[in-house]
């Protein structure tokens, strides 16, 4: 057999709803060479994550690290170590990802009560609270982003909500940690999990979360030390959590100064998530997430320039994603081909009875950039034309260009 040439990937801008284009000083820092994993640079290194981390979700939380897998993973960590078999979950659905829930947490034995809101809005707090009141959840789990549908949930009253009804809150923010705001200690919020692969601007395969205090006992609770590791005085428990590989409890032993193994640190992604907090430190949080409103207030006003109809509640939505209805007539799929054969360039279009119904364009980490908008705009004005749109000329280049402005920016 011959073998395949190195790896050469064709050139793409990624403005979809994620994986984004990733920050070159990301990939130039996973680039570096490994060592072990008790090394003490390592260890180290290791720390680090955890104070960035800690600066990225506004938290004092301790337990504050990386989960070794995708998003999907760390939210699997979240549930299966917070939740056991016949706790009570409420989850407010949105969009996919608060399906992705109830399914992760139907898995894990949870009994799971859901209310929730048409495709393109937010669940009301008041819903919500009358949830709470029949459900009587041990853990309200909710996704503050839902890239789906593009809606931004707020959590706006949920903490008082949870403490009136003793109860933990967990959000998932893998599409809105960086970009939007998100004070984990200020919205007390529990427990919070996300991927590098959006707003924070690296690929997937690392999630940032942290624990609060409250969270962190009802996981301890649960500890259970495996044998051949476990060592004289490490607790037992007839009832463990349910999985291995994201069993927290022993994975905050991990990054503990006691380093108690339980997996091999995948380095590189270390690096890679190490470097994603610093752009976005260095940067300064509040002038991070004024990035992605102010490029993704451009794209939105680029799309409507373009005679786009924007979707959804636009008062709710995420400051890095805008989804488009697509033209009636027009083949979507069609048009997305041809804008990454002729342009490079990748818009997504979404799930459910959503699919093939709207376009999402992303405007994230390292692509919340002024070039990008413009970039977008004018490859989707020319493909559009292609396709028999009639639009109107410059209309989706001049309308971000006029954003820009309006906001006292310039291009």
């Amino acid at each position: 057999m011959s073998l395949p040439g190195p790896i050469d990937p064709p050139a793409r801008l990624l403005m979809g709803p994620g994986p984004i284009t990733a920050h070159p000083r990301v990939l130039q820092a996973m680039s570096a060479q490994l060592v072990g994993q008790y090394d003490p640079f390592m260890t180290h290194a290791m720390g680090e994550v955890q104070e960035l981390y800690r600066g990225v979700f506004e938290t004092a939380n301790a337990q504050t690290l990386l989960i070794d897998s995708t998003a999907r993973g760390a939210i699997e960590a979240a549930l299966v170590s917070l939740l056991e078999p016949g706790d009570r979950v409420l989850v407010p659905v949105m969009g996919r990802f608060g399906h992705l829930l109830v399914e992760i947490a139907g898995r894990c034995g949870a009994e799971v009560h859901t209310v929730e809101a048409p495709w393109g809005e937010v669940v009301p707090l008041e819903a919500i609270a009358a949830a709470m009141e029949t459900a009587r959840p041990k853990v309200l789990a909710m996704v503050h982003g839902d890239t789906s549908t593009t809606m931004r949930q707020p959590f706006d009253g949920l903490r008082e909500l949870c403490d009136r009804f003793d109860c933990l809150l967990y959000a998932d923010v893998t599409a809105t940690l960086g970009g939007n705001p998100f004070p984990t200690d200020a919205w007390g919020v529990d427990a919070a999990t996300a991927g590098l692969q959006k707003c924070l601007g690296g690929p997937s395969g690392s999630a940032p979360a942290t624990f609060s205090p409250r969270a962190v006992e009802v996981i301890e609770s649960r500890r259970s030390i495996e044998a051949g590791i476990r060592e004289a005085g490490d607790p037992t428990a007839a009832h463990p959590i349910r999985s291995n590989y994201f069993d927290l409890a022993m994975i905050f032993d991990y990054w503990s100064p006691r380093r108690l193994n339980h997996h091999t640190e995948a380095t590189t992604m270390l690096y890679g998530a190490r470097e994603c907090a610093r752009v976005i430190l260095e940067e300064g949080l509040g002038s991070y997430q004024e990035r992605h409103a102010r490029h993704g207030a451009a794209m939105a006003a680029g799309l409507a320039g373009l005679g786009l109809a924007r979707y959804g509640d636009q008062e709710h939505r995420m400051a890095n994603v805008v989804a488009v209805e697509i033209p009636e007539g027009v083949d979507g799929e069609a048009v997305r081909r041809q804008l990454l054969a002729d342009f490079g360039i990748e818009i997504g279009t979404s799930f459910g009875p959503l699919a093939g119904r709207v376009w999402r364009v992303g405007i994230m980490g390292w692509n919340a950039r002024t070039d990008a908008v413009l970039a977008t705009l004018a490859a989707l004005e020319a493909v559009l034309r292609r396709h028999g749109v009639r639009v109107p000329p410059g209309g989706g280049v001049d309308a971000a260009y006029a954003a820009y402005a309006a906001d006292g920016t310039t291009a």
